[in-house]
């Protein structure tokens, strides 16, 4: 049996719908990989966030949230690379 890789992670639940063509392909695709077709789905979707440049999301953020334009203290820097770092294991 497939364990999902996000079900190791905290994680949030979204009802998407998909057409059913696509439902169809995308459950083929999962089947032939082994996966069924939810887990086939969260392994593309932390691909593509994996994949994500972090310099294109800071100018998103930055652009739409004018709050993360407030620059760190040093104790805040420090603070926020120690998570970071806790979070990349």
């Amino acid at each position: 049996m497939e364990t999902s890789i996000v079900s190791k992670m905290p994680s949030r639940r979204k009802l998407i719908d998909i057409p059913d063509d696509v439902f169809r392909t995308l459950t083929v695709k999962a089947a032939t990989m082994g996966l069924n077709l939810k887990n086939y789905i969260e392994q593309l979707l932390v691909r593509e966030a994996n994949e994500m440049d972090d310099a294109d999301i800071y100018r998103y953020l930055v652009s739409t949230r004018p709050d993360g334009k407030v620059m760190l203290d040093a104790r805040e820097k420090e603070d926020f690379e120690k998570w970071l770092e806790s979070n990349r294991k």
